[in-house]
């Protein structure tokens, strides 16, 4: 590896490094704090995230839906889910007014209603930086600068000599401060690296095209849209609840076992029902998602994961991938250490930075001294 392309690499590293920097340090900290999220909301939402256990069979969406109706007349729903898995967890439904309602399954009565909480803004600032579409294109090209910046650090880092590999792989913790936290920087960057650049690659799945193609291009498969529906009757009613309920009952008899399914109203105005299965750690999540007509509830097509392709089956996988929690609680455990060292790159980048540029300036103060000292 030549000096000149070595240059060449760190420049790139560092003004990329210096561009974006503050927005990979928030991405970083607010996708550690989102790792834990649902164990957070367990130990903190008990009290309205269950209700006591009766004998008592669910109620059914229409009379929770009928309800809702009552509090709201006019907001519309953008989405619900109902645990099956636990049969007194409450059913949560959502509005666009970022609101949710908890419902007791038993018997449909409101156990409460929560605007969005800390952990809804902590994940909006990981989409978005509360910037709404410009946060979000902000966000999405700065984890790909990101990523260009941990390619570039893994070519930085290899040493020029076999030699010095071992030198490459500690932190040399007896050093001066400039010496500490250069290694914090490249060795902890190193560790680090290949996770982070799947945390990154699979968050800007979430956001472009590209990233989808490029995993049906290695996995040499098409990523399936679904399969269209033929010979469907559309749903005899003209009532929200009574149409969402027929549905819940009838992809809950055809497809049964599911551990959870919800309901979200997509831009486009179909209905999207995600059906999830228990499945074990370290495998693709078992799901089935299924498209309605909004307004109509005529099913428009399929995606079952029985028929995943090698692309669907990472589609499938990409959240548990960018959260850990595929890999289970030491998944998690790890992610949530990787993204603070994530965080903490920038900043002990800019240090290393900040330090060479004082020590240039000092040189250049001490040449103009040495000069005058010769002219006087």
């Amino acid at each position: 590896m030549t000096k000149g392309f070595k240059k060449a690499v760190r420049q790139i590293h560092l003004w990329l490094g210096l561009a974006s920097g503050l927005i990979v340090f928030i991405v970083s900290i607010t996708g550690f704090l989102s790792v834990f999220e649902e164990e957070i909301r367990e130990a903190t939402q008990q009290e309205y995230l269950h209700v006591p256990v009766q004998q008592k069979p669910f109620i059914g969406l229409a009379a929770i839906m009928a309800n809702y109706r009552h509090l709201e007349p006019k907001q519309k729903i953008t989405a619900f889910k109902v645990n099956k898995e636990e049969a007194n967890a409450t059913v949560q439904l959502s509005t666009k007014k970022k609101k949710t309602y908890y419902f007791n399954p038993y018997d449909g009565s409101l156990v409460n209603e929560k605007g969005a909480d800390w952990l809804n803004t902590v994940l909006e600032i990981h989409r978005t930086l509360l910037l709404g579409d410009v946060g979000e294109f902000i966000q999405g090209w700065s984890v790909v600068i990101f990523m260009i910046m941990l390619i570039t650090g893994l070519i930085l880092w290899f040493p020029n000599q076999i030699r010095q590999l071992k030198q490459s792989l500690q932190i040399k913790w007896g050093g001066s401060f400039k010496r500490v936290n250069y290694d914090l920087h490249q060795v902890l960057g190193f560790y680090a690296a290949f996770v982070l650049l799947l945390i990154a690659f699979s968050g800007l799945y979430f956001k472009f095209e590209t990233a989808k193609k490029a995993v049906s291009f290695v996995t040499g498969a098409p990523l399936n849209k679904g399969t269209e529906a033929v010979n469907t009757t559309k749903i005899d009613s003209t009532t929200v609840p009574v149409r969402y309920n027929t549905i819940y009952e009838t992809v809950n008899a055809q497809y049964p076992g599911a551990a959870s399914i919800s309901f979200s109203v997509r831009k486009t105005g179909e209905l999207r029902v995600r059906m999830i299965y228990p499945n074990t750690w370290a495998s693709a999540r078992n799901q089935n998602v299924l498209f309605f007509d909004g307004k109509t509830g005529q099913l428009l097509r399929t995606k079952l994961y029985k028929d995943n392709n090698a692309a669907d089956v990472y589609e499938a996988s990409n959240h548990d991938l960018h959260t850990g929690t595929f890999f289970g609680l030491a998944g998690k455990i790890l992610w949530s250490l990787v993204s603070l060292i994530g965080a903490s790159l920038p900043v002990t980048g800019f240090i290393i930075w900040w330090k060479k540029g004082k020590k240039a300036k000092g040189k250049k103060g001490k040449g103009r001294t040495a000069v005058l000292s010769e002219i006087t």
